[in-house]
């Protein structure tokens, strides 16, 4: 298990509302596309991560398409989340932001155009 995955906050509790539910089925593994695509997901949210949070940002605003709503994922948990994918095929259950400022979070594609932009300066120097 990772150590740097935030803790199921009712782990060992009896009173688990989700006990009801039964046992959960063991996760498919990931493919070796899957997993690769992961590892690089993992590597890029490690740049981003290294670029914008020095500008202020918390981390990335990405589309639920089981919901339809915008989550907030602060960089431990993008982290946390890709690192418990690439080990158990699914990502941790977690908790939404409480009440995120949406000026603290950035799409993906906005973090790709930024490093991207980066890249760009550094090269032409």
């Amino acid at each position: 298990m990772l150590d740097d995955v935030p803790r199921d906050p009712f782990a060992d509790d009896p009173d688990d509302p989700a006990a009801a539910l039964g046992e959960p089925d063991d996760p498919e593994p990931l493919t070796s596309a899957e997993r690769d695509e992961a590892m690089t997901d993992l590597a890029d949210v490690e740049v981003f991560r290294s670029l914008l949070e020095p500008q202020g940002v918390l981390g990335l605003v990405l589309d639920c398409p089981e919901c339809g709503e915008q989550h907030y994922f602060d960089w431990e948990l993008l982290r946390g989340n890709l690192r418990q994918m690439i080990e158990n095929g699914q990502p941790q259950v977690h908790e939404p932001a409480y009440q995120p400022d949406p000026t603290d979070y950035v799409t993906w594609e906005y973090a790709r155009g930024y490093v991207d932009g980066v890249i760009d300066t550094e090269e032409q120097r």
